[in-house]
């Protein structure tokens, strides 16, 4: 009796197999983020077993809220759902070697332009996730309308078609001709705030600036540093420095420090005594739409970079670095895009009003 069923079992299983093609499917998980931990567990309270970084590729065991399990060559692991794409993955072999929607005669692509963007998905809506160097190749997995899903041993992401033409440009017209001063807070012997870790706030503002200066060229801007090295530099020079170059917007780039409160977190943003609070209302948008961390909104801030501005300027406090999550968090290059992306699309939504 066992046996007939057993039989029935393995008849059904192999009925069923035949009939769905013999693909048998499972979801990878695509790696997006730089450095990023993989957990004991579904938290950031599990401890740290490894790490792993952008474009490399994991099957997906199951997912439990924000967090989703991988294969590892040995057991098993967890990593934020955040900085992952997952992708469904099929073990048979295609029936045609041509990509599902790659266009006739393009199976890769060379970029044409430094720090061209690679984004997460087939729109501008998408993260960006990487600037690929002129002359870098790529194989192209799909195409989706105006974009490029593409591929190469380093980074998976989608780039704009318009990007690798040589006669293609963007619509860079609400950055052109515009002078834009980023100010990357303290410097040299002012270290700023100290984080949970004892990084300085120095170091992760001039992370950012520079970041920020890379994307800001790409799309036109004229771009000034208030400081172009780990330098002191004092707070009447640099607001001297964006009155003296005709700026069109003054940005200080800040961190925030409660060691007493290390779960505290959020972004703000200032501007003075009335002055600017569209710019800053719009950068503090595009932010938190980009990070989805905690909004902590904008207000008036008495501060002598913003006082002694004769400029459109704004004073930013991208997070804090005395929360240990958050401060591993600023460190990646992953959400530094993130931060970068927000402020971008504010500033441009101002520029463009």
């Amino acid at each position: 009796m066992h046996s007939g069923k057993l039989i029935l079992i393995l008849f059904t299983a192999f009925i069923f197999f035949h009939a769905t093609g013999g693909n048998v499917y499972a979801e990878e998980a695509v790696i997006t983020g730089s450095n990023l931990n993989i957990r004991s567990g579904p938290g950031t309270e599990y401890e740290s077993i490894g790490s792993a970084d952008t474009g490399q590729s994991y099957t997906v065991v199951q997912q439990m809220d924000d967090w989703v399990e991988i294969e590892l060559p040995e057991g098993t692991g967890w990593v934020s759902a955040e900085f992952i794409s997952v992708s469904e993955d099929s073990t048979a072999e295609p029936e045609s070697s041509a990509v599902s929607g790659e266009e006739p005669g393009v199976s890769s692509i060379t970029i044409q332009e430094d720090n061209t963007q690679l984004r997460e998905g087939p729109s501008t809506e998408h993260d960006i996730i990487d600037f690929a160097a002129e002359g870098t190749e790529f194989e192209v997995i799909s195409s989706s309308g105006d974009w490029y899903e593409v591929s190469n041993e380093e980074v998976t992401g989608f780039v704009l078609k318009d990007l690798i033409n040589d006669s293609g440009s963007t619509d860079n017209s609400g950055f052109k001709n515009k002078t834009i001063v980023i100010d990357a807070g303290h410097g040299g012997r002012d270290v700023g705030a100290i984080g949970a870790t004892e990084s300085f706030e120095k170091d992760i503002t001039y992370l950012t600036a520079h970041e920020l200066a890379q994307e800001l060229q790409y799309l036109g801007a004229d771009v000034h540093l208030t400081r172009a090295d780990d330098e002191f530099i004092s707070l009447a020079s640099r607001a001297t420095y964006s009155n003296f170059v005709d700026t069109d917007a003054f940005i200080s780039l800040h961190y925030n420090s409660v060691p007493e409160l290390p779960n505290v977190s959020g972004i703000e943003s200032f501007y003075y005594a009335g002055q600017n609070e569209k710019m800053a209302q719009y950068i503090q948008e595009g932010i938190i739409k980009e990070t989805e961390v905690s909004d902590r909104g904008i207000g008036e801030g008495d501060f002598l970079v913003l006082r002694m501005n004769m400029k459109p300027s704004v004073l930013l406090e991208l997070g804090f670095i005395s929360n240990p999550e958050k401060e591993a968090l600023l460190k990646t290059n992953a959400y530094q895009k993130k931060l970068v992306s927000g402020i971008v699309s504010g500033l441009g939504a101002y520029f463009d009003e």
